[in-house]
């Protein structure tokens, strides 16, 4: 038998127990493009469509174990972030990554919902502003994260602009201010920057309810498409494209916020 050597990546996020989002989207993600996903489990959450019921969290040395297991036999051709839960977590993945020489690393900075709520304190907000996102090969920050890093308000394109330029003075690479929560036109409107490349990447809006899950989605696409050795602009654009495919073919699951659909060729579309 002719065994077949395939790309790999690891998500470090937590475990939705609904299947929409975290750990459970990253993999049908990386599964969708052909890439063996692997994982580091920061959290465990029981939640649906409806909300969040419960959080358990793992140990910072619990995490810094699973990455360990992961490089130490496959290895890992790209890596994402997700939900860090907190400062304790987030130095030892820090560390990790530092130790191990991780890279090319996506860096989905869960720190405020789409909706404006907070997720993470002040001491874990500082502990990725400083310790992670200088090692990140790309940040995707959403509006209220960009506001938060870049100490912005974002009303406009050029407000967006800014604050990618500050972020990325923190030390990534490149920077991806997601639009999704901008108003008017401006919804789905990304601008990215890598300290001189300053693009603004539009496709169009998709309009449904079921939207969970697509930040984790859309980090999960570029990490898999860097580990398929594609540019880092091009895996962006890659990856804009996949979520946007996804959103057009939304799950009818649950009662709530439902998923998006990772396996839509799999649907008849």
């Amino acid at each position: 038998m002719e065994y077949r050597k395939v790309a790999t990546a690891l998500t470090i996020a937590g475990s939705d127990s609904g299947g929409g989002a975290g750990i459970q989207a990253d993999l049908r993600t990386f599964a969708f493009h052909r890439v063996h996903g692997t994982s580091a489990l920061t959290a465990l959450t029981a939640q649906n469509t409806l909300g969040v019921t419960r959080v358990d969290v793992m140990s910072p040395d619990s995490v810094a174990a699973q990455i360990d297991a992961v490089a130490s036999d496959i290895g890992i051709g790209a890596a994402k972030t997700g939900m860090l839960v907190n400062q304790g977590i987030i130095a030892r993945v820090a560390e990790r990554v530092k130790s191990l020489g991780i890279t090319p690393l996506v860096v989905d900075p869960v720190m405020v919902s789409r909706a404006g709520s907070r997720l993470i304190d002040d001491e874990a907000v500082a502990a990725l502003r400083e310790q992670l996102l200088p090692l990140a090969t790309l940040v995707t920050p959403n509006r209220h994260e960009a506001q938060l890093l870049a100490g912005l308000e974002l009303q406009t394109l050029e407000d967006m602009r800014e604050a990618a330029r500050r972020i990325h003075r923190l030390g990534p690479k490149a920077v991806l201010v997601k639009g999704g929560a901008m108003p008017g036109s401006l919804r789905g409107t990304d601008v990215w920057f890598d300290g001189e490349r300053l693009e603004t990447l539009h496709l169009a809006s998709v309009e449904t309810r079921n939207t969970h899950g697509t930040g984790c989605t859309l980090s999960a696409a570029i990490a898999a498409n860097l580990a398929l050795g594609h540019g880092l602009f091009e895996a962006t654009q890659l990856g804009k494209e996949y979520v946007t495919r996804a959103l057009q073919h939304p799950l009818a699951v649950g009662r709530g916020n439902g998923p998006i659909g990772h396996f839509f060729p799999l649907l008849g579309a």
